[in-house]
């Protein structure tokens, strides 16, 4: 598997192509934003980095059905509920969930000696909000 997946030039696109034929066979649709991204009609979501992936839906009925089938065509390990992906902490609150990058940035900090410094406020309006933006997807492909 291992050099299936790093060992070969082509390796990660066809493990990508099986993975997405099996996938769209069973319903899924990919999302135009990002490619590794895939939802399907039972609201369940997941999303693809490598060999590593995240599933998660409103119904855990369905995420139990959707992990089945992925047993059925591959290889996998169930690691249970995320804690962290991609070195984003998952931190589950009541019906919150909060996503941080605490460790990422201390880990930065100290990796270029800026861990001890003290902070210093930043300038920026608090009053400001964020809007949705309207602008069109750029094609991934």
């Amino acid at each position: 598997l291992l050099k299936s997946l790093y060992g070969l030039k082509q390796a990660p696109k066809q493990w990508h192509d099986k993975f997405n034929s099996a996938l769209l066979d069973y319903g899924f649709s990919y999302s135009e934003a990002d490619k590794c991204v895939y939802k399907n009609s039972d609201h369940v979501i997941i999303c693809l980095y490598v060999d590593d992936m995240l599933v998660f839906g409103i119904c855990i009925n369905r995420v139990l059905r959707i992990k089945t089938f992925l047993t059925s065509k591959f290889d996998l390990r169930d690691l249970g509920e995320a804690s962290v992906i991609l070195g984003v902490r998952i931190i589950r609150k009541g019906d919150s969930i909060l996503l941080s990058q605490r460790n990422y940035v201390e880990k930065f900090l100290k990796k270029f000696g800026y861990y001890d410094l003290n902070p210093v406020s930043t300038p920026y309006d608090v009053k400001s909000h964020l809007k949705k933006n309207k602008g069109n997807f750029i094609d991934q492909t």
